[in-house]
């Protein structure tokens, strides 16, 4: 019986030569040849190694994961992403002197033995037994790699990376079994090709074209001696030998790596000596990776990217089998994004609204007709430091967004008269539009059931503001009573229809509860849904769902399929064309003349929330489509007596602050292309009745209830619009600190 120690397991010497003995018989299998004495070694103890017929005979080779390039619409450059930093060249595009470098300090004998060195596994036990411990491996270069694929497999799962790099008896049997078939497969050459290029070099580089850009910023196939033998030398412990913080200990590896070259006949030892007395030489080049290195403040969506390929079914059956494909990446992806409108979105964010401000603010574009999102900004950048963060404001929770999105005041407006007009209400249609009245009741629901007021009231902007209005004037002066009476005169469900129709829903992507007090914006949405629904009127009627994503190209060139837009008609061209009339009045000569365009025909809508917490505007061309949101990402700030981009402001509203946003980052997107005119459609002006504007009998009937006091708007004017209370549906409610997002990242609610 061999000799054990105190604690019951075999000695350094003793598992050695089991090894060997393995090695010994498993070679000797495959050459046929009989060693009966092998069998002494002992293959393995029954129970805890697999005998090495029962391995499975073909090893998986996974495709190797690479980093992501994510390109704009131009072909540009965004960001590129990955789980590891490689890019997998071949072999000719590796320097002769990194090929010979490699071979020479991991396994000298690599082109005269087989998958197993066995002289090379005698050496290593007889210093082994010498040392009485385990001095020397005896793995060779392609024991190795078939080592480095079981860690590729493993992924980022620690428990499967710990399996994968076990030094065991079993895992050591399973790796030369599969390392014989490796060098049946495919030869000494492409071996050592995938070799280096699965081989990790420390500074989160994997392969060599990797670690050539990392430490000398040029390709592998332009390493010199000296640069290869230091790589080499790295693959050891990459920790260890790392020349970013450690350069002595680097040249010394590196010398000794020239050492090896020059007994194996690689080079000359006046070479091995010249290189040696040259110093090392850095040109580090900063890893790259991920959203935060977007260009042109595109972080935000580069991550809505990526939320759209882990959500979308086209890229897989589930998010497990999506984001295995993410993260294995070598993809190619061309998205959406317009570098103009990107670029010009981004200086006006940055004109406006600087990133210190206590209040953000967030701009999206979206072009007509097709749902292709062209901009995605924010003031507060992606990151992870002070005023930073990674919520995207201009989507949905389910993409990255905050938890409810924003309320979105009077711009909710033009979606209750699409659903009058739509109900055949006529374009000329007024109502009494008193300063105040109380909600209306009983308003009709999709369910049957009629909503009842309980004593909740509304009121407009100024005691000045009293009808009768039509609706172009409501619109262009956003008149609260006005749309509160339209809405209980339709009732619920056409306005609930109609918003679902334009994709428009809350933040946390439920639908909009049917109360009377939406129509005043009283609910918080994201502005891709607000640029998205408003791009419905610009293309008379006709909603498409928005898309990010052009073409995906696999590592070897294959084409995967990507979501599609999916086009509907949500109202008639007829009153698509009436909404872009109406709004344009907004933008002449009501709350939005600061937001006006020049020299194209625009229209869009302004939106203010009670106690001044966000406002909005939006609006559109016929070719383009945006959104600005400006407020508090947690909801915390009303914004009166403050200052946003260096400019005091005594209250913020829509047409102050996010109007001249939008005309600045329209401007700049829209220069140089064409400017295509809406469908003239005439509003005649409606008779206003002779009398004070007080409501006809009947429309203001008394009862009561709200979707809860304070869901008003308070459009343009002074705080309390919409008494009692405020507009903003989370007054009153205290929130742990972990709930807000605009805590250590400044993001909001999440």
């Amino acid at each position: 019986m061999p000799k054990k120690r105190s604690g019951g397991g075999l000695t350094g010497t003793q598992q050695a030569a089991k090894f060997v003995g393995v090695s010994v018989l498993a070679g000797a299998v495959l050459a046929g040849i009989a060693l009966p004495a092998a069998g002494a070694l002992g293959l393995a103890a029954k129970g805890t190694v697999q005998g090495f017929d029962e391995i499975p005979a073909n090893l998986k080779r996974p495709p190797l994961s690479q980093r992501t390039t994510i390109l704009d619409s131009q072909g540009g450059q965004i960001a590129t992403v990955y789980s590891r930093d490689r890019t997998v060249v071949d072999l000719k595009d590796i320097s002769p002197y990194m090929q010979k470098a490699i071979v020479a300090i991991e396994d000298s004998r690599f082109y005269e033995h087989g998958a197993v060195d066995l002289k090379g596994v005698l050496r290593a036990l007889n210093r082994n037994a010498q040392s009485g411990g385990v001095a020397q491996g005896a793995s060779t270069l392609t024991q190795q790699y078939v080592k480095n694929v079981f860690v590729e497999e493993a992924g980022d799962d620690p428990d499967k990376v710990a399996e994968a790099t076990q030094q065991t008896l079993g895992r050591k049997i399973q790796e030369l079994k599969y390392a014989i078939q490796v060098e049946e497969e495919l030869g000494k050459k492409k071996i050592l090709e995938n070799y280096l290029n699965i081989t990790f070099f420390g500074q989160q580089a994997y392969g060599i074209e990797a670690a050539a850009q990392r430490y000398f910023s040029k390709p592998a196939k332009k390493l010199t001696l000296e640069e290869s033998a230091m790589l080499a030398g790295i693959v050891q412990s990459p920790s260890r030998y790392d020349p970013v913080n450690d350069v002595e200990e680097a040249t010394k590896r590196r010398n000794i790596v020239l050492s090896r070259m020059a007994a194996v006949g690689d080079i000359s030892e006046a070479e091995a000596e010249r290189a040696k007395a040259t110093p090392i030489k850095l040109r580090v080049s900063k890893p790259k990776n991920g959203c935060i290195t977007a260009v042109d403040g595109a972080g935000f969506f580069c991550d809505y990217v990526r939320e759209v390929f882990l959500s979308d079914p086209v890229f897989g059956k589930d998010r497990e089998e999506r984001n295995k494909v993410w993260n294995r990446g070598g993809l190619t992806i061309r998205t959406t994004l317009d570098p103009q409108a990107q670029k010009s979105a981004q200086e006006s964010i940055k004109k406006h609204v600087y990133q210190t401000d206590k209040v953000a603010t967030a701009v999206t574009m979206v072009q007509p007709g097709t749902g292709k999102i062209l901009a995605m900004g924010q003031s507060r950048p992606y990151g992870f430091g002070k005023n930073e963060t990674q919520i995207n404001y201009s989507v949905n929770k389910r993409m990255g967004g905050s938890n409810f999105g924003f309320p979105v005041g009077s711009t909710f407006k033009p979606f209750v008269a699409a659903a009058a007009l739509e109900q055949g209400k006529p374009p000329t249609q007024t109502y009494p539009s008193p300063y105040q009245m109380p909600y209306p009741s009983s308003v009709s629901t999709c369910s049957g059931k009629p909503w009842l007021n309980q004593g909740d009231t509304v009121e407009n902007e100024n005691e000045s503001e009293v009808g009768p209005y039509n609706l172009r004037d409501a619109m262009a002066k956003s008149v609260n009573t006005y749309f509160v009476q339209m809405i209980a005169e339709i009732g619920m469900c056409p306005v609930v229809e109609m918003t679902t129709k334009l994709g428009a829903v809350q933040g946390s992507g439920e639908k909009l509860p049917e109360v009377p007090a939406i129509s005043l914006g009283s609910k918080g949405m994201s502005p891709l849904n607000m640029a998205n629904a408003y791009a419905t009127f610009a293309n008379r009627g006709t909603y498409c769902t928005p898309t990010a994503i052009e073409a995906i190209k696999t590592a070897d060139g294959k084409s995967l399929p990507v979501p599609k837009t999916n086009c509907s008609k949500a109202m008639s061209e007829r009153t698509a064309d009436s909404i872009n009339a109406l709004l344009s009045g907004v933008i002449d000569s009501g709350t939005g003349e600061k937001a006006g365009l020049s020299g194209r025909d625009n229209a869009g809508k302004t939106g203010t929330t009670d106690a001044r917490k966000n406002a909005w505007f939006v609006g559109y061309t016929p070719n383009l489509s945006s959104a600005v949101w400006v407020g508090s990402p947690a909801q915390d700030v009303e914004m009166f007596s403050i200052r946003i981009g260096g400019r005091y402001h005594g209250s913020v509203f829509g047409g102050e602050v996010p109007g001249p946003i939008w005309r600045d980052a329209m401007t700049g997107a829209l220069d140089g292309r064409e400017a295509p005119g809406f469908v003239d459609v005439h509003i005649p002006d409606a008779p206003k009745d002779p009398g004070n504007g007080k409501p006809k009998p009947g429309d203001n009937k008394p009862g009561g209830g709200g979707d809860k006091p304070g869901d008003g708007d308070d459009d343009e004017g002074r705080p309390g619009g919409g008494r009692p209370g405020g507009g903003n549906p989370w007054d009153g409610i205290t929130l742990p600190p972990d709930m807000i997002g605009g805590g250590q990242n400044g993001g909001g609610w999440r």
